[in-house]
């Protein structure tokens, strides 16, 4: 069982990684790294960066859906209407 931490916080990217291409992959790392947080198997100092890309991962993906709200007001004027699926 000891052998499976080191590998799994060697997956995670460290703190001040690059930040992923995508907001679907950023969003994929935050949920794996949000459940290797919740599992509460992690050293104490493994918590914290986790924690801290956690932030991170966070920021980069409300950015992410800023911008593209962003683009929407443009395109439909200043006023977001509401989504209308057919």
């Amino acid at each position: 069982m000891a052998k499976s931490t080191p590998s799994s916080a060697s997956s995670s990217p460290a703190v001040g990684a690059a930040l992923p291409a995508t907001y679907e992959a950023a969003l994929q790392e935050l949920e794996a790294l949000v459940a290797s947080l919740e599992a509460g198997q992690l050293p104490l100092d493994q918590l914290l960066t986790g924690y801290q890309r956690g932030a991170q991962l966070l920021k980069f993906c409300r950015d992410k859906l800023e911008a593209v709200e962003t683009q929407i007001k443009v395109l439909e004027g200043t006023e977001l209407k509401p989504w209308v699926s057919e």
